[in-house]
This record gives C-alpha cells, sequence and structure tokens, in this order.
C-alpha cells in the first residue's frame, strides 16, 4: 500500500514523446509518438482509472467492467492503494488478460457476451454490495485524469491521432486542449469497421448501438459510444474516421518493426491512417487539416497482444 504521505501523487507516469523517424519517412508528416504502452498498467487508461480511483483510495472494492486494459488499470490502481478490486470481463477477453489482472490480485468475472452485458452486470454488482464502480470510460474524473497526457506536450501540434472505443481518450484529449487552449487543433478519431460506433453516431447524428463488434479490435468493443464523446463531436473539430482490420494487422507488423513495439489492434487503428496512406488523402480532402504538418500520435498501448496472436492475425488476411 501507498504510504499517507505519498497518496496524491498520481498512479502514471509522465511518458515519453518521441520522434518516429520512419513514421514520418512512410507518412510524409513530422510524427511525434506518445508512447502510452509504457504506462505501469500498459495503457493509457492509467491515467483516468488511476485518477479516478486515487479519489476514491478509502472506497471498500473498486469494481471495474473491462475487456482488458481499463481493467488492468484499475486492478493495478487498487493494488497500489490497497483496495480489493473486481472486474467484470466479457467473454471475448482473452486468457492473457485475465492472467494479468490476476497477477494483479483482481477478482476476475466473466460477466457477458460483450462489454455492454458486462457492465450491466458490474453495475448489479456494485448496487448489492456498496463497492465504488470505476467505469472504464464514461465519467468526468476519468477525461480529467486522461487530459494530462496532453499536459505533457512541450509544444502545440497540428493534429492528435487517438484510437476511440468506449471516447474516453478522446474526452481527455479534447479537454487537455482546451486546457492549453488549443481549442482548435482537431483530433483525428480512429476506429475499425466492426468498432465504429463513434462513426456511425457521427452520421446518424444521434448515439447508435452496434448489433456486435466484428472486429478484431476487440478492445475498442463499445458497442454505443459514450454520451460525451459523442456530445463533443458537435463543438470540436474532431474528424471520426475508419481503418480496416487487414490494415491493422499490417499496421501491427510494420510498427513493431519501425519502433521495436508490439501493440495491439485498438491501439494500431491509429497508427494505420499514418502507413497506409489515408491522413494524407483526408489532408488533401478536409479543410480542417490543411494546415497539418506536426501530428501527436498517441500511442495508447494495451497488453492484449503476443508475437503469437500478430502470426494467426497475418495468416487469418493473409497479410
Amino acid at each position: 500500500k501507498i504510504a499517507t504521505n505519498m497518496s496524491a501523487r498520481p498512479l502514471h507516469i509522465v511518458t515519453p514523446c518521441k520522434h518516429s523517424r520512419p513514421i514520418s519517412k512512410t507518412s510524409g508528416f513530422e510524427v511525434w509518438m506518445k508512447l502510452e504502452n509504457c504506462q505501469p498498467s500498459g495503457s493509457f487508461k492509467t491515467r483516468g482509472i488511476g485518477h479516478m480511483c486515487l479519489k476514491n483510495k478509502d472506497s471498500p472494492r473498486f469494481v471495474c467492467s473491462s475487456g482488458g486494459n481499463a481493467g488492468l488499470a484499475a486492478a493495478y490502481a487498487g493494488k497500489q492503494l490497497g483496495v480489493p478490486v473486481t472486474i467484470f470481463v466479457p467473454l471475448t477477453t482473452t486468457n492473457l488478460v485475465i492472467e494479468k489482472l490476476k497477477d494483479e490480485g483482481a477478482d476476475v468475472v466473466r460477466g457477458g457476451a460483450a462489454w455492454d452485458e458486462c457492465n450491466q452486470n458490474a453495475l448489479k454488482f456494485v448496487e448489492e454490495s456498496g463497492s465504488v464502480y470505476i467505469p472504464p470510460f464514461e465519467h468526468p474524473l476519468i477525461w480529467e485524469g486522461n487530459s494530462s497526457v496532453i499536459a505533457e506536450l512541450d509544444s502545440r501540434p497540428d493534429l492528435v491521432i487517438c484510437s476511440v472505443g468506449g471516447g474516453g481518450l478522446m474526452c481527455g484529449v479534447v479537454e487537455g486542449l482546451k486546457k492549453r487552449n488549443w481549442d482548435n487543433v482537431p483530433v483525428l478519431a480512429v476506429e475499425t469497421h466492426g468498432a465504429n460506433s463513434l462513426y456511425q453516431a457521427v452520421q446518424a447524428g444521434k448515439q447508435v448501438t452496434l448489433p456486435a463488434i466484428t472486429s478484431i479490435a476487440i478492445t475498442l468493443g463499445a458497442k454505443t459510444i459514450g454520451k460525451q464523446a459523442f456530445e463533443l463531436t458537435k463543438t470540436h473539430p474532431i474528424i471520426p474516421c475508419l481503418v480496416s482490420d487487414e490494415d491493422v494487422v499490417k499496421t501491427i507488423s510494420s510498427f513493431l518493426d519501425d519502433e521495436k513495439i508490439l501493440v495491439e489492434p485498438a491501439c494500431a487503428a491509429s497508427i494505420a491512417v499514418l502507413y497506409n496512406g489515408k491522413l494524407k488523402q483526408l489532408v488533401a480532402s478536409n479543410p480542417l487539416l490543411a494546415n497539418v504538418k506536426k501530428v501527436v500520435l498517441i500511442v495508447c498501448g494495451g497488453s492484449g497482444v503476443t508475437i503469437d496472436m500478430l502470426n494467426g492475425w497475418k495468416e487469418k488476411f493473409n497479410v
């Protein structure tokens, strides 16, 4: 347990923001990578979830519903703060992630076919047990914690690129930009086909619930985009963008070659736009992106990936 005089310190670390020569050369933009894969839990989730857990450090128990990374962040935070943790995971969660959750001391419950059902079971458990609910993305404390990723940047970018699942990272990015008076910096919000609840919501002009998650990027698997994330598309220059699972697999492999970092599909989605030429197309066609030169890419991380999994995906998509 963290000592009393240490308890107010953030549970996340200040991550490197590293210039990528290979990706800059490939994409034609000046690309800086914010390496959130370096966080203690393996992803950016340590920021927002760690912040919320710290604010509730006297709780009897933390309960989180998660496909992996949010749960790992909550489990890490609970272990650091000496608070028991129960994580409800969807049936799609890999044994790799479940074992990591258990290694952090968390109790793991398989709670539904997809995150949405899993979340309902977590909320019922919270109501019955008097525990504190730690949502994976939809809470002001989560966004406040995630906003620290922008607070650490040395200078103003022309564009921030991030992956979107439930929208907690994007909400934090936008909040961070506003705090620094960078309100006009656009955000490229990237999803995969088959896990594109933000894209479909923007097209429909309202929140949309997907019938199922059909992408390999299962940690982007919120069937309905968070309310705050959707509302922000009306007030901030946010450009939703889609990439294919095939491009994601190619990107994981290329990024591993170029930067010696293995990322999961949900993270690779945002990186893919720099490898597949999508950003160049958008810059040429979208006035909001006309002056983009310096790009901050949030490498959001994620622990649900192995070389064997990558090889399986490469075989599946013949890449």
